[in-house]
């Protein structure tokens, strides 16, 4: 298996992940069992970082999508290469790094390493162009 489809099966893993982040802020909250549990139909108050883990969850099911049409299109193209490789691996770690910037609530930083990662998709298409 290429590096490019690797770093999408990892970032596959970090989305499928994320949710356990914020669901302990749920379940530390009082009543966020409960909540849990039940019908959902009230807000919870949940801690700022656990509702930052969220966001960072729900930005990267966002850039998810576009980033595995890139590599997928580079795969069956025949265009993955050392340069999709690099691109992907800055993806990956461009969000690890956003998840964790964005929860730890680093103004700044976090846009800064979200858009290292959209330049590692940069590279992908880049190479698809070319």
């Amino acid at each position: 298996m290429t590096t490019d489809l690797w770093m999408l099966v990892l970032t596959g893993l970090l989305c499928l992940l994320l949710p356990s982040v914020y669901l302990l802020g749920r379940m530390q909250t009082p009543g966020g069992m409960e909540w849990a549990l039940g019908n959902r139909d009230t807000q919870l108050a949940i801690p700022d970082w656990a509702a930052r883990a969220q966001r960072a969850h729900l930005n990267l099911i966002e850039n998810l999508a576009p980033f595995a049409i890139l590599v997928l299109t580079a795969h069956v193209a025949g265009k993955a290469n050392s340069m999709t490789a690099i691109g992907s691996i800055l993806f990956f770690a461009g969000r690890v790094a956003h998840a964790a910037v964005y929860i730890a609530g680093i103004i700044g930083l976090r846009t800064a390493v979200f858009f290292a990662a959209v330049a590692g998709e940069v590279l992908i298409l880049l190479q698809l162009l070319h």
